[in-house]
C-alpha cells in the first residue's frame, strides 16, 4: 500500500498520498476532484476568513469545484482561466506560469469577455494548494491585465513555506516531504 499523509481538513480527515516531486522532495498529493463532501466544507471555512469580494477567479483545472462551490455559496460569479484558447475566446489574455506539480511551463487564457467581468470588480483569487506561489502569481497577472483590483489570496492548503505568507488565507499547512 502507498504512503499516505492522513490531516484533518475543514472538519474532515483525510489521507493524502505521498507522490514522489523530485529526487529530493515528495509532497502529498491534494485532490478534491469527485470529493463533494470537503469540497463544500472547504468553501464555507475559506469564505468566512476571505475579504470582501465581487467576482472568484480559478485557473484550470483543480480549483474549479472549489471556485464554483464558493461562488454557489456566496452568491458572487467566478471565472476560470484556461490552459488553451478555445474557439469562442475573443483576443484573449496571456500570462505564462511554471507550476511545482507541472512538469513543463504553461499558459493561463482569459478571454476578453471573461476579462470585462473583471474590469473594476474586487476578485478572489481562489486555488486549492499554493505552494511556491507561481499559479497565484500568474492568476495576479491575470486579474490585473483584466482591470481588475486583487481583494485577497484564498486556498485550502499552503504547501511549504506558503504557510509562513501573510497575503493568503488558506486552512491548514501541507509539509513538503524531504528525502
Amino acid at each position: 500500500m502507498a504512503e499516505t499523509y492522513k490531516m484533518t481538513i475543514a472538519g474532515l480527515e483525510r489521507e493524502l498520498p505521498i507522490c514522489p516531486l523530485n529526487d529530493k522532495i515528495d509532497i502529498a498529493a491534494f485532490v478534491m476532484f469527485s470529493d463533494v463532501e470537503l469540497t463544500v466544507a472547504v468553501a464555507g471555512k475559506l469564505l468566512s476568513k476571505s475579504p470582501y469580494f465581487d467576482m472568484i477567479i480559478t485557473a484550470e483545472s483543480k480549483g474549479i469545484p472549489l471556485a464554483y462551490e464558493m461562488a454557489r455559496q456566496s452568491g458572487k460569479p467566478y471565472v476560470v482561466a484556461r490552459k488553451s484558447v478555445k474557439l469562442y475566446m475573443t483576443d484573449p489574455i496571456c500570462v505564462t506560469v511554471k507550476s511545482i506539480t507541472t512538469a513543463a511551463e504553461q499558459k493561463l487564457y482569459l478571454s476578453q469577455e471573461k476579462a470585462a467581468m473583471l474590469k473594476g470588480k474586487k476578485v478572489l483569487i481562489v486555488d486549492d494548494v499554493i505552494s511556491t506561489g507561481e499559479s497565484l502569481r500568474a492568476l495576479e497577472q491575470v486579474v490585473t491585465e483584466a482591470g481588475g483590483i486583487i481583494s485577497g489570496r484564498s486556498a485550502v492548503l499552503a504547501e511549504g513555506d506558503a504557510g509562513e505568507r501573510k497575503d493568503i488565507c488558506f486552512l491548514e499547512k501541507l509539509p513538503l516531504f524531504f528525502k
